[in-house]
């Protein structure tokens, strides 16, 4: 390991620019939002070409073939010298993972390399308009026509769906069967006639979130993943690599400044805040409650040897990381008093105004990705095995 550690050293001090260091370019794939900054452009194609954008995975497929250990002391080595993620986004975390486990190696060949490349973003299509948490309740539906199937119907809350190239969707391809059956799983591209998207405002000012429309889309079966009608499985799975990004990503662990620093940056009204017994011991527990969870996250990826998602314990983590932040913020805000209250103009710094927005943001997070209620009910069920 620690040849390999030196070797990762070596490489990163020549592979990654100082100019991008301590930077977030948030690059998700595909051609929609290209890359503009010429030094992240090559410090992607650095790792594109050594496979460390989706490290773990194949070489065939476009990855490096790295064990868990050597991918964790290639994140390790990253963080140290604050080097960017050079590629994010669903293809990497979600449907990736997805295929890796269930698609036939035809559909691996076809869609994993382009997204170890960068040349595909992808987006998520699961809920609708009349069936957000109750997901299995979907209406939206593909009629077979023979090699193909017609696709007609509509998603909410579809992240990044205007930038994306293709998506995953689930269909209803028997409406008489029970409500967890008769669900397929389909990819189809974005640019496909008959697809529209119209981004949603949300409560923080940003638009991330679309809802799609689907008017006789044409989605081949080549690109139906797994059996038809047995679609439900596969999408469960993938929602646990979802909830085990959130949770490792920009949930609870590491999200924002430190309290304790935020108090010294905004001077004697935070610190006068800390000498309150009440707000040190809240901000004492959010402290130890973010590192307590870092350490789990690391202790849960190291016992999972395979290096793979963990399966109903992502939902513990979703849960604690969504919960985690939503408190984080509500003490920032509460430490900085007016200056975290703005929306705009000359009277806040960016950072001041980020926590404004991350506040509200918040708010969606316990929701994103199944919401708190459903995790706590998956966790009831499937991990203390607690009765109906």
């Amino acid at each position: 390991m620690s040849a390999f550690r030196d070797e990762i050293k070596g490489w990163l001090q020549k592979a990654c620019p100082e100019t991008i260091r301590g930077r977030n370019f948030d690059f998700a794939g595909g051609h929609k939002v290209p890359i503009e900054n010429a030094d992240f452009q090559s410090w992607f194609d650095a790792c594109a070409e050594r496979g460390y954008t989706v490290p773990t995975w194949p070489v065939e497929y476009g990855g490096s073939g790295l064990s868990a250990a050597d991918a964790r002391i290639l994140r390790e080595e990253m963080g140290r010298i604050k080097a960017p993620t050079p590629l994010a986004g669903m293809g990497t975390a979600m449907i990736g993972p997805t295929l890796l486990e269930h698609g036939t190696p035809a559909q691996k060949q076809e869609h994993l390399p382009k997204i170890a490349r960068g040349e595909i973003r992808w987006c998520q299509g699961y809920s609708e308009p009349g069936a957000g948490s109750d997901l299995a309740a979907l209406q939206t539906k593909a009629v077979d026509q023979g090699d193909h199937y017609l696709i007609n119907g509509s998603k909410i809350w579809t992240s990044g769906a205007d930038q994306a190239d293709w998506i995953f969707c689930l269909v209803r391809t028997d409406s008489k069967a029970p409500k967890h059956e008769g669900i397929s799983f389909v990819l189809f591209s974005m640019d496909s006639p008959g697809v529209s998207v119209e981004p949603i405002q949300l409560i923080n000012g940003s638009s991330p979130f679309c809802q799609c429309f689907f008017v006789d889309v044409k989605a081949e079966k080549s690109n139906l993943i797994g059996q038809e009608n047995r679609g439900w499985t596969i999408a469960k799975r993938l929602l646990q690599h979802e909830r085990s990004s959130i949770s490792s990503g920009g949930g609870g662990i590491g999200a924002g400044a430190a309290l304790p620093d935020l108090a010294l940056r905004y001077g004697n009204t935070a610190q006068a805040k800390l000498t309150d017994p009440q707000t040190r011991a809240e901000v004492t527990s959010i402290e130890i409650d973010n590192r307590a969870f870092g350490l789990t996250l690391r202790r849960a990826a190291e016992e999972n040897h395979s290096g793979g998602t963990q399966t109903f314990a992502t939902s513990m983590f979703k849960y604690y990381s969504s919960e985690l932040y939503r408190r984080r913020m509500e003490s920032s805000m509460s430490l900085m008093g007016t200056q975290a209250t703005g929306w705009e103009g000359d009277g806040f710094s960016n950072e001041e105004l980020a926590v404004t927005r991350g506040w509200l943001f918040g708010k969606a997070m316990t929701i994103a990705g199944g919401s708190s209620e459903v995790q706590l009910n998956i966790i009831a069920k499937r991990v203390l095995s607690l009765p109906d």
